[in-house]
C-alpha cells in the first residue's frame, strides 16, 4: 500500500532530482524509494542479518566449485576457437 510522505529539502536539489529521474524515465518518488530500499537492505547486511534469496536463485545452485585462478576470459576464448574451426 503507497503512503504518502512529505519532505522538506533545498529547491536546487528538488530542481536536480526531478531532472535526473526525468533522464531515466523515473518518477522521483520511485527513485526516492529504490533509494531507500538499497539503504535498507545495506544496513541489514551490515548487522549481519542474511539477504534473503529468492527461491529461483537457490534452484540455479550447481554445487560445481569454480578454480580461484580459472581464467574465464580464456576458457571463452578458447570455447569460441573449437566452435568455429
Amino acid at each position: 500500500m503507497d503512503t504518502k510522505l512529505t519532505l522538506k529539502l533545498d529547491q536546487s536539489v528538488i530542481e536536480k532530482a526531478k531532472q535526473y529521474a526525468s533522464s531515466r524515465k523515473r518518477s522521483l518518488s520511485g527513485l526516492i524509494e529504490d533509494y531507500l530500499k538499497m539503504l535498507i537492505v545495506k544496513d541489514k547486511s551490515e548487522s549481519g542479518d542474511e539477504i534473503e534469496i529468492s527461491p529461483f536463485v537457490k534452484s540455479l545452485k550447481t554445487g560445481v566449485k569454480i578454480p580461484d585462478e580459472l581464467d574465464y576470459k580464456e576458457e571463452y576464448r578458447d570455447y569460441l576457437w573449437e566452435k568455429y574451426k
